[in-house]
């Protein structure tokens, strides 16, 4: 056993897409070749996002394409007090702040101005707690495995979001707090979340916490070039044998791993064997990927 523990997070929104198996997929055979372990987090700290059954679905979706992970699922829902502690060490540290301002309030700004930095602009009303980027890590650097050196200045980040209006955690907090719980060495996931790293970095930073190697997948889309997504009707993927086995394929050849024709209705565990076998990353191309 080495030192890699990977992960796969999804938000139970609704039911898993082509997608969401190519990270799935790729998180999983990267744990499986370097014979680290891959874990499962059920992201689900947005209840009314999350309707009833759809995290039950998932797990017979990973299951169904053979992608079973080591350990008990985190749920985040459970999770509110590791939540509240780093959140409340960030303030300790003048890294956090309340925000009464609305979105409309600050919709000619690219990136929300800091207006509560010093205090509240307005008293009363529902506050938001913030991150302070223009104090934290400067630059934000860190090397992607697949898409080379990122950097961001803080200056152009603006002051994300850790829980917002209603009480509810928001995504950078906890996704920090928890791969740091896992103990997360890698982090595998589409592109469309590389530009939430730099905050990510940021935390983990200020937090003292570990930081992860990153590597960012291309994006799927439709015909139409939309990133295929929950909201734009992606369909679920199935849990049937004789539907997955050739869909399995079809996302090994997506992540550029060109499995053999004759595998294309080969069993699952068949595929996957063969796959963590001749898994490499270096393969993938970094554009978007067209399914039709």
């Amino acid at each position: 056993m080495t030192g890699y523990r990977g992960r796969f997070a999804p938000t139970p929104s609704g039911a898993l897409h082509f997608g969401s198996l190519i990270a799935a997929l790729a998180s999983f055979l990267d744990a499986r070749r370097a014979e680290g372990e891959w874990l499962l987090r059920i992201e689900d700290i947005d209840p009314p996002r999350c309707p009833s059954g759809a995290a039950d679905t998932i797990l017979r979706q990973l299951e169904a394409f053979g992608l079973h992970w080591d350990g008990p699922v985190l749920w985040q829902h459970s999770r509110d007090p590791a939540y509240a502690a780093a959140l409340e060490r960030l303030e300790a540290l003048g890294l956090a702040y309340p925000c009464s301002c609305s979105r409309k309030q600050w919709r000619e700004y690219p990136i929300y101005p800091g207006w509560c930095r010093e205090g509240l602009r307005e008293r009363g009303k529902p506050t938001a707690w913030r991150l302070r980027s223009d104090l934290g890590l400067r630059p934000v650097v860190w090397q992607d495995r697949l898409f080379g050196e990122q950097r961001f200045d803080p200056a152009d980040l603006g002051d994300v979001v850790l829980k917002r209006k209603d009480g509810l955690w928001a995504y950078q907090v906890a996704v920090v707090v928890d791969d740091a719980e896992q103990g997360i060495s890698d982090v595998v996931r589409g592109y469309d979340l590389l530009d939430n790293t730099p905050w990510q970095r940021q935390l983990q930073h200020a937090l003292r916490l570990p930081e992860p190697r990153y590597l960012h997948l291309p994006l799927i889309t439709n015909r139409d070039g939309q990133k295929l997504s929950k909201q734009n009707l992606a369909p679920a993927l199935p849990c049937d044998d004789r539907a997955v086995r050739p869909l399995l394929h079809r996302a090994l050849a997506a992540l550029d791993q060109a499995p053999p024709d004759e595998f294309r209705m080969a069993p699952v565990q068949e595929q996957l064997a063969w796959a963590i076998d001749h898994w490499e990353p270096n393969r993938i191309r970094p554009e978007a990927h067209r399914q039709e």
